[in-house]
């Protein structure tokens, strides 16, 4: 039988003791009995009880003097008075003290168990409104702790916009006047100087990579996206991504391909987001693969939106960091150990912008072998009323 809960009987008379123990462990009770005060303090050091039975007057003590311990232990542990005719007065001041209850002997079975149910049902509501209070609390704790992070990484958000900012204009004279040089446009340099002029000029393109895509992510975090969605057709999009990276893939040995059915696939997305994701994806997808290699593109309508295929026959990403493909900065190691340069932001800005068009991403790789990223739109139903 299921245990409906520990209880212990604390009275001097070995009747009312037995008489507990037959009428309460039928019912799935189970119960330990004290005859004297002394007992049951040993009883409640050793045992959590859900529910006490107390008599009133002991040979060695009250039982109402065992209330505030057991609620110092347990405040839950409902106590019940037991007490006989010519002591109501004293168990209603112990119900004043903290007991639930109290019943008067000569007292049946049927009142026993009552009783103790009553009693039961009540530690069970209490528990329950703490558990409620304490996922209340840990609710507005967690609030608290978002409405926290929020303010982080807006403050972060515009703390990088602005620096990014006053990065650009000397990141951009300083290229121009490298250029300038390379050039001999303010006279001749050898062919060592221009050797370490061309270096600097990489060193700078790639700050200038990296502050664009700092630029990139700190506007989409700021920017309320999802207050200005419009429905576009992403067919025009992907050709003109495609026809942009044409020459640096066909440079590079790679040969790019683009699928698109003849039907429009409509997204609710903005324009400069969905350039964004497309430029952001397929660059990698170049970047990575290696001369004789393939990138794939394939839109298609499906039943609940538009996906879009990117794949690559490039390096591939080793299985350990897949979970982190996404995290601002994060690049893999065999990418790194390649020596391939770059900022580890472009994919998080694809993650950022697919999450505010309510989009989702699916990742397939395997090192050495190449990666598929499926981007998939949902459909929106008032799109041709937008």
């Amino acid at each position: 039988m299921e245990n409906k809960g520990r209880i212990l009987v604390v009275d001097d008379e070995m009747g009312i003791r037995e008489g507990c123990r037959r009428a309460l462990t039928p019912e799935g009770f189970n119960i330990e009995a004290a005859e004297s005060i002394s007992q049951a303090q040993q009883f409640l050091q050793e045992i959590n009880f859900d529910l006490v039975l107390l008599d009133v007057m002991m040979p060695d003590g009250r039982g109402i003097d065992l209330i505030n311990p057991i609620h110092s232990k347990d405040p839950d542990t409902v106590c019940i008075i037991i007490t006989g005719y010519g002591t109501v007065e004293m168990a209603v001041d112990a119900i004043k003290k903290g007991a639930y209850d109290f019943i008067s002997k000569p007292f049946t079975a049927d009142v026993l168990i009552m009783t103790v149910n009553q009693g039961l049902e009540k530690r069970r509501l209490s528990q329950e409104a703490k558990r409620l209070r304490n996922i209340e609390q840990r609710a507005a704790e967690l609030a608290r702790a978002k409405q926290e992070l929020e303010q982080l990484d807006q403050f972060k958000s515009k703390f990088i916009l602005t620096v990014a900012h006053e990065l650009r204009s000397p990141v951009g004279g300083a290229q121009s006047l490298v250029r300038t040089l390379i050039k001999g446009l303010a006279g001749e340099v050898s062919n060592q100087q221009k050797d370490i002029l061309i270096r600097i000029e990489n060193r700078l393109n790639n700050l200038g990579e990296l502050v664009d895509d700092l630029l990139s992510l700190a506007e989409t975090k700021n920017v309320a996206v999802e207050e200005r969605l419009h429905p576009f057709e992403i067919d025009p999009i992907l050709t003109d991504v495609i026809d942009k990276f044409s020459v640096e893939a066909r440079n590079k040995g790679v040969q790019i391909l683009l699928e698109i059915d003849g039907s429009p696939k409509n997204v609710l997305a903005n324009e400069s987001g969905l350039y964004k994701i497309f430029n952001n994806l397929i660059y990698n997808a170049i970047k990575y693969t290696p001369s004789g290699g393939e990138v794939k593109v394939i839109a298609k309508n499906n039943q609940d939106g538009v996906s879009v295929i990117v794949s690559d026959t490039g390096l591939g990403i080793p299985t350990e960091d897949i979970p982190h493909i996404g995290e601002e900065f994060f690049r893999g190691r065999n990418v790194k150990k390649a020596g391939i340069q770059g900022t580890g932001l472009g994919l998080s800005i694809v993650y950022q912008h697919m999450r505010q068009f309510n989009g989702s991403i699916e990742l397939e790789s395997k090192e050495g072998t190449g990666t598929t990223f499926t981007l998939f739109f949902p459909s929106n139903p008032d799109i041709s009323h937008l």
